[in-house]
């Protein structure tokens, strides 16, 4: 063998060593080839073993137990018919709201209605608010003005309106009722499209305009909804809200446009609009009123737009954290509801966002109209009931005791579902059976003819809806009533706006009134026949406001604690009755009463009578 030579070139080495590469591959791909079929081979296998065939497995059974019922058996809710009593009552009103051609937004908002004993004999009387011709349009016959029957005692009412100062003819809106001049005599503040009007009551069945002297007009431009009269300082004197809706002319809305269906004109959206503000009127006590509204906070601007936030349709004044101090819950339809927290010094704080009020559980606004605090369940928790645009449940915002935060329970308390498809306008609670618990009613009514065109689930009118409250400690407080239940009178269909109630005809139950735009109101009889006991409260202040606003009544009823406050300002536009009603159920005494009074003073009383009225006045 010759040596290598050193100085053969790789690529001479390269050919050389070929052959061994060729063979070192070979054998690589011949074991390659081995592993490959070995791995065919299980996956068929694996094919094969998966689709044999299976024994089968004993039956199981599994027994599962049914959930009880959240809401009561059909049986369980009390029969208690309303009966529709408008025309033989005497009431000959109909709604007049000034539409001719030009589909302008406040011919479809309705207007409110108040109860109020405006002539102090113990019986209560109704105001109806009416609307008016535009001045563009043409005009003929009598001019449409309020209009205010005299409750003659046993429910029947007597036209009382020509001469009364309230035979006047404005675009009216809502209505609020307090004693501002603490001179024993009801007034009436009337809310307008346009300026708005304080009544001072004279006594006699006479009312006087002190619009202009008082200072609480507001401005021509402004469209006033809900209102309220309260006292937010506490010293005696009743203040007054005023609610605004959105900034309206007849040429915004006309730029506005809007068509239901592309074509037809129709009812603007109130997206559609720029917001207000509200306005705060402090009593001064000398017949005159002061605009705090900027001083004292309650001008909110939407934060990504600079522009006022609130379109207001509801107001209703509460002590919501037990303070001793009004606050302020104001539902705005399609912007943030608002809190105003009474900071008791003159000023609110907005906290409607913190508080859990201002949107529905998944963060959205919606278009809110009437609006109702109360102690549903007969404990410190509150219960914020709020009527919400169709298919949008009716809110019921619930607090925690003892916090100021509330989360929507409407679903879990069984209004939310059942209110869902209808739009809901007025709200309120009250005790229709007088069982001890606070029971809900909702007007109901669309905002235009031709809805049916483009939502068949929808209709113009619709029927009242009514929920018992059921007094569960668990599963659902409300059950819908039924016609069988409560009689096909309250549920005739309506375009249905205002609610208020009152005891017409002095037996103790709540009789109840439903406004409709455009035409004649419900007025229905309560005929409850249950036998239930009951005790009515009419507070007079001294220190306090004399209408006893804001005054918080805890009643001890055989184990229960009931918990009522005097606001006749609920519902939409509308005012209910100053009085307090307890019903009692079939317990025969009430225990004790509480009444702390918005002086701060605290009274102990233990009624010695029930199934009547007493008149209770604030000690001196």
């Amino acid at each position: 063998m010759n040596a290598e030579d050193p100085k053969k070139s790789r690529s001479d080495q390269n050919e050389e060593t070929a052959p061994l590469d060729d063979r070192v591959v070979g054998k690589a791909f011949r074991w390659s080839a081995i592993a490959f079929i070995a791995i065919v081979a299980l996956v068929i296998g694996g094919i094969v073993y998966a689709k044999r065939t299976k024994p089968k497995a004993a039956p199981q059974m599994t027994k599962l137990s049914a959930p009880a019922s959240a809401a009561p058996k059909t049986a369980e809710i009390p029969t208690v018919k309303f009966t529709d009593i408008t025309a033989t009552a005497g009431i000959d009103f109909t709604h007049f709201n000034g539409a001719f051609a030009e589909k302008l937004l406040p011919e479809t908002m309705g207007a409110g209605v108040a109860f109020l004993d405006f002539d102090n004999d113990g019986d209560q009387d109704l105001l109806f608010i009416n609307g008016a011709p535009w001045p563009w349009a043409p005009q003929s016959g009598a001019l449409p003005t309020l209009k205010l029957y005299a409750n003659e005692g046993t429910g029947k009412f007597k036209d009382a309106t020509q001469g009364s100062g309230l035979d006047v003819s404005v675009y009216g809106m809502g209505a609020t009722i307090g004693d501002f001049d603490n001179d024993g005599l009801t007034d009436v503040f009337v809310t307008c499209v346009g300026e708005n009007h304080l009544f001072k009551n004279l006594g006699g069945g006479k009312f006087a305009d002190a619009t202009a002297t008082v200072g609480v007009a507001g401005d021509s431009k402004q469209w006033s909804t809900a209102a309220c009269f309260f006292d937010y300082d506490n010293d005696g004197k009743l203040d007054l809200f005023v609610g605004n809706y959105v900034k309206w002319s007849r040429e915004i809305d006309a730029q506005i446009g809007y068509k239901i269906d592309g074509k037809t004109r129709a009812y603007g959206q109130p997206m559609n609009f720029e917001g207000t503000f509200p306005r705060l009127y402090r009593n001064e006590g000398n017949g005159r009123f002061a605009d705090v509204s900027t001083t004292a906070g309650l001008q909110v601007k939407s934060a990504a737009l600079g522009v006022p936030a609130a379109k207001t349709l509801g107001v209703v004044p509460a002590d919501l954290d037990d303070d001793g101090f009004m606050d302020l819950v104001v539902a705005n339809d399609t912007t943030p509801n608002f809190v105003f927290h009474n900071q008791k010094n003159g000023t609110f704080k907005e906290c409607g966002a913190t508080c859990g009020v201002a949107f529905d559980s998944y963060g959205n606004t919606r278009g809110a109209m009437g609006i109702d605090v109360a102690h549903y369940r007969n404990d410190a928790s509150l219960g914020i009931t709020i009527g919400n645009f169709a298919n949008e449940m009716t809110a019921l915002y619930v607090s925690r005791p003892g916090a100021m935060f509330f989360t929507d329970e409407a679903i879990t308390e069984g209004i939310g579902p059942a209110s869902r498809l209808l739009l809901k306008f007025g709200v309120f609670f009250f005790d229709y059976d007088l069982d001890g618990r606070l029971d809900v009613l909702s007007a109901n009514g669309h905002l235009d003819e031709e809805i049916v065109k483009l939502q068949k689930s929808q209709s113009y009118r619709q029927p009242a809806q009514l929920f018992w409250n059921t007094g569960a400690k668990s599963g659902a407080t409300f059950a819908a009533v039924d016609a069988q239940h409560a009689g096909m009178d309250l549920f005739k269909p309506l375009v249905g706006r205002a609610s208020a109630f009152a005891d017409i005809d002095g037996d103790g139950d709540l009789d109840v009134i439903l406004t409709q735009v455009g035409g004649a109101p419900l007025l229905l009889r309560n005929d409850q026949k249950l036998g239930n006991h009951w005790l009515r409260l009419k507070l007079v202040g001294s220190k306090s406001n004399r209408s006893a606003i804001g005054a918080k009544l805890v009643a001890k009823v055989g184990g229960q604690t009931l918990i009522r406050e005097v606001n006749p300002a609920r519902s939409y536009l509308s005012a209910s009755e100053m009085a307090v009603t307890f019903g009692l159920g079939s317990a025969t005494k009430v225990d004790s009463l509480e009444i702390t009074w918005p002086s701060g003073q605290k009274q102990t009383l233990t009624p010695d009578t029930i199934d009547t009225t007493l008149t209770i006045e604030e000690p001196r």
